[in-house]
Parts: structure tokens; sequence; C-alpha cells
């Protein structure tokens, strides 16, 4: 145990590959605006092509083995970020108010916090393979524009980050990295046919990832408009915009799954 934590350290935050990285726009892979735009239409197209053509769903136990692996990988992908984005942070800020705002114009993107804003930016690629899931699964009604959009938009949220080297990533990263360990261990036990009962957990920490984005935004606009700037200010509007819509849809969300059908229950054991 004793050699736990400096082992987890070197492969996390010191290896070279790690501790080295920097994002150089159109050299680095996936640091281009051509990559990205690629990208999300490609979702976007086979995601309509997908829907609207007839297409031979898969055996339940295969579909079950594939969800079990995907959702197993992005799982251990979480949480691994998680800790690699937090001990990264913890290792590379000059002072407690980097977590919060980077110096603007001397914070260019590289060292191992920025190698972790790849990853999570790579692995929102990765999650493009849920919606997969959903079509071949024959489920098209959880194919929803929140489903949709969250995935195209989120991924360019990701690029930006980079691209700025916007302040208050790291804040961002290390919750939804890990509401997503929440939210994946979750899918992996239904995909293990065991559906939990913390469905709605999964779904109220989403939102509240939101909500502590929006608090700790303050802090950062304290943090810019008393101090010398923080960097990627353009960046964080646009992430600010986004996660505004995505706690529109996921309040909606929660109410019409919830709320309503909490109302029927009690409303069908008055009738009982």
């Amino acid at each position: 145990m004793d050699h736990l934590y400096p082992d987890v350290n070197y492969w996390l935050v010191d290896h070279p590959t790690i501790s080295q990285f920097e994002w150089k726009q159109g050299s680095t892979v996936g640091a281009s605006p051509l990559f990205l735009t690629l990208t999300v239409l490609t979702y976007l197209c086979l995601t309509v092509l997908l829907h609207i053509s007839p297409i031979p769903t898969l055996h339940a136990t295969t579909l079950r083995l594939v969800s079990v692996v995907h959702n197993l990988i992005l799982l251990l992908l979480s949480l691994i970020m998680a800790v690699g984005c937090s001990l990264s942070t913890l290792h590379q800020m000059p002072h407690y108010r980097w977590i919060f705002c980077f110096p603007s114009n001397h914070t260019p993107p590289r060292g191992p916090t920025f190698f972790w804003a790849q990853i999570f930016y790579f692995s929102k690629i990765l999650e493009f393979v849920d919606t997969l899931l959903i079509i071949l699964s024959g489920s098209n009604r959880r194919l929803s524009f929140l489903h949709v959009y969250h995935h195209v938009v989120v991924v360019v949220m990701c690029y930006v980050w980079l691209y700025t080297s916007q302040s208050l990533f790291p804040v961002a990263l290390v919750t939804n990295a890990s509401v997503h360990v929440l939210m994946y261990a979750y899918y992996l036990l239904c995909a293990l046919g065991k559906r939990p009962w913390w469905k709605r957990l999964v779904t109220d920490c989403q939102i509240i990832q939101f909500v502590f984005s929006f608090a700790v935004s303050g802090l950062m606009l304290y943090y810019h408009f008393t101090g010398l700037g923080c960097s990627g200010l353009w960046g964080w509007c646009f992430n600010a915009i986004f996660n505004g819509s995505l706690l529109a849809l996921f309040v909606d969300f929660h109410f019409k799954n919830y709320a309503k059908r909490r109302k029927g229950d009690d409303q069908k054991a008055k009738r009982s």
C-alpha cells in the first residue's frame, strides 16, 4: 500500500506521455476544426440513416455482451479520468486559484491536466456507441433529442476546452467523469440483468452537476473581473449556454419521468 500512491501518480501524472503532453492546433490528433466537423457530421448522418432505415436488431445475448463490455470500459475510463485529472490538477497548479481561473495568456494547453482533457474529448466520441446500442436494441423511443443533442455538443465543448485553454475545465471534467462512473455502473448492472433502484439518482446527480457548474462559474467570473483575467472566457460562455440548455432538458426529463409518474401512482393509491 505504501507504493500505491507513487505508482498511481506516476502512471496518471508523471509518465512522460502525460507530463510532456502538448495540444498543438492542426498537429495533435483531433486538434483541428476539420476533424471535429467530420466527427460530428458522421455521427449525425449515421444516427439518422440507422434510425430511419430498417436494420436487423442484434440477438439479445450478443447485445447484452457488447453492452457489458462497452459500459465496463466507460466506467473504468471515467474513474481513471476523474482520478488522473484530480491528481494532475493538484500537481500542475501554481496556486489554488488555478483550479478555477487559468491566468489569461499564460496557460498554454500542455501538461498532464490538458492530457486528460484530450482523453476526455476522445471518450465522448467513444460514447457515440451508446446511440448505436440503442438503435441495435430496437428501442428507438430512447433515442431522444436530449440524447443526440448532448452527445454532439459535448464533443464540441471538449474541443473548445483545449482550443481556448478554458478555465474551469478541470472542475467540469472531474465532476462529469464522477457522475459517469455512477451512470455507467447503472447501465452495466442493467446489461447484466440487474436493474438497480438508483436510476433516479443518476438523473439527480446530472442536474446537481450543472447547478454546481454555475456556482463555481461565479467564482471564476469574480477572479476574472477582479484580477488579470481568466483564460478562455469565450469558451466558458459557450460552455455556460450549453450547460444551461442541458439543465433545462434534464429537468424536463426528470419531471416527465419521475414527477408525473409519482403523481399517477398517488392517484392510483387514492382510487384503491
